[in-house]
This record gives structure tokens, C-alpha cells and sequence, in this order.
């Protein structure tokens, strides 16, 4: 996988349920707008307040909803291994090319604890393992010297680091620059920087919103138009804020309303953002497009 990866939102209706319809239309709308491969049941997409069978679910939609030569990278991370390893094999059989695991979160746990529970994950997953650091939500982060020690694992084949720490992901591609090893960033505030620093390419919140943004940072990128990038970059930092750390994932719904995108409502306990906040999110996506 390289380029643009969607962390899709799941799209709930009324009564709360999965709006199946709704998402394989979120798929492959953002497909059309440029993204390279897509990325279901992640933390974008509440995949906490998911069933395991309403993961499966998802996972088996997206992958129906787009071409079969589109990537589609599964969140399965759960706090532990046999709920991960449980998920991993329902996204194998729902089609999933690669799956997503977070760090382990909930208990305290050190880099040994989680080099450990990688492999552990890795030797039995059915699925090229990535992984998945993203302190914001787990208090927890990746060192980058884990990540080297994990690299050259024959079935962890990359990393989304969601960390917003560019020195720190710089490290880390230094680390496993000799390896195999595919390294996302999951910060669009970043995400030009990002690839100045040798990443493969990003997972952003925000291009459920303006996917043709995102995918305009990175094909510049790819034509050594890196300054153009990062003014294009510069243009989406304030909706990126808003829709990760301001908003949440009800921003990121309400922002994509305003589009008339298929977001559906959030789930419980989540809440919808005011329509105060709702004016501020579509002004913020006007000055974001063309």
C-alpha cells in the first residue's frame, strides 16, 4: 500500500445501525476523488463502538464497494491478543488485504510488552500486520526503536503513526529505512512534512472530508512540487484541527454534511456537535476546497 488511505467514517442511521448503503457510497466516492486504499474500522470510524460482527461487516462492504485492486487495511486492534487475533481472521474472510492493530491500550503496558504482543500478533495473523500508534486515543505511543525491532518482521509489513511527531516519525523511517516496511502518517496537519521525510504516504481523518485535497498534496509531492504541497497543506490545517482534535469524529460528520457526503449520525455516547459548531466546520471546508 503507498499514497492516500481514508480511515472511513461508518455512516449510522436513524435507529443507530450500520447505513451499509450509505458507506459503500463513502467508499467509492473518495475512491473517485483520489484515494489509493481505504481503511475501515479504524478510530475515525468508532470501530470501539462496533460489534466484532458489525466489524466484519464493514470491512466485507468496503471491500465489495470498490474495485478489487483497491487496498482495503482493516482495523482489528482490540486491548488484547485473542479479541485481536478474533478480528484479524473475520477481516481475512470479509476480503481484507491487511490489518490495522493498535497498541494495546487500558492496562499499563512498556515497549517490551508491546514488541511482544506484535509478533505474538504477527506469527498468527492471517493478514500483513501494521501497526497502529495513536498516543490521543491510547496514552500510549510506539518508540521508534520498537518499530525498528519490529520491522523486519516477515508479516508486519508497516505502520500508521498517528503520533503528530515529526521528529520522532522521522526517527523512525531512519530506523527502518533498510527494511521492507511501510510507514503512514496519521496526522494531516503533517502530512506534507511527512512526505519530505520519506513516508509512503498518510491515513487522514480529513480526507473524508476533501479527499481531492489530500490526494492533491500527495501528487505534488510525487512531481517535485513539494513547496506547492505544503501550501496546499497549509490551506486544509485549520479543518484537519478542527475535525481530529476540536471536534472529534462528530466534527468530522458534521463537516462532511456540509459537503452532502454520506456521514449518517454518531453513536452513542457520542454526541452531535451545535449548530454553532456545525457553521464553523462548513465555513472551514469552503475555505479548504477551490
Amino acid at each position: 500500500m503507498n499514497g492516500l488511505g481514508v480511515p472511513l467514517v461508518t455512516p449510522f442511521d436513524g435507529t443507530g445501525s450500520v447505513d451499509h448503503d450509505a458507506l459503500a457510497d463513502l467508499a467509492a466516492w473518495v475512491i473517485d476523488e483520489g484515494a489509493d486504499f481505504l481503511v475501515p474500522c479504524g478510530s475515525n470510524s468508532e470501530a470501539e463502538l462496533l460489534t466484532a460482527g458489525e466489524r466484519a461487516a464493514v470491512v466485507e462492504t468496503v471491500v465489495e464497494a470498490v474495485p478489487a485492486d483497491v487496498p482495503v487495511l482493516a482495523g482489528t486492534g482490540s486491548p488484547g491478543l485473542r479479541e485481536t487475533l478474533d478480528a484479524t481472521v473475520r477481516a481475512a474472510d470479509a476480503g481484507a488485504d491487511g490489518a490495522l492493530v493498535v497498541t494495546p491500550f487500558y492496562y499499563d503496558h512498556d515497549q517490551a510488552d508491546f514488541a511482544a504482543y506484535y509478533r505474538e500478533v504477527a506469527e498468527q495473523s492471517p493478514l500483513p500486520v501494521y501497526l497502529y500508534s495513536v498516543p490521543a486515543y491510547t496514552d500510549v505511543r510506539l518508540d521508534p526503536r520498537t518499530v525498528e525491532s519490529l520491522a523486519t518482521h516477515p508479516n508486519i509489513a508497516g505502520m500508521k503513526d498517528s503520533a503528530g511527531d515529526l521528529a520522532a516519525f522521522q526517527r523512525t523511517r531512519e530506523y527502518t529505512a533498510d527494511a521492507d516496511f511501510e510507514l503512514f502518517v496519521g496526522s494531516g496537519g503533517v502530512f506534507a512534512a511527512a512526505l519530505d521525510a520519506g513516508a509512503d504516504g498518510g491515513i487522514l481523518a480529513v480526507s473524508n472530508v476533501v479527499p481531492e485535497r489530500a490526494d492533491e498534496i500527495a501528487e505534488l509531492h510525487t512531481a517535485g512540487k513539494d513547496e506547492a504541497a505544503r501550501d496546499v497543506n497549509r490551506r486544509i490545517l485549520d479543518l484537519d484541527h478542527a475535525v481530529t482534535a476540536e471536534y472529534g469524529v462528530p466534527g468530522l460528520k458534521a463537516a462532511m454534511r456540509s459537503r452532502d457526503r454520506p456521514a449518517g449520525i454518531v453513536r452513542s455516547p457520542h454526541r452531535p456537535v451545535d449548530d454553532d459548531a456545525a457553521a464553523e466546520l462548513a465555513a472551514l471546508v469552503d475555505e479548504a476546497l477551490p
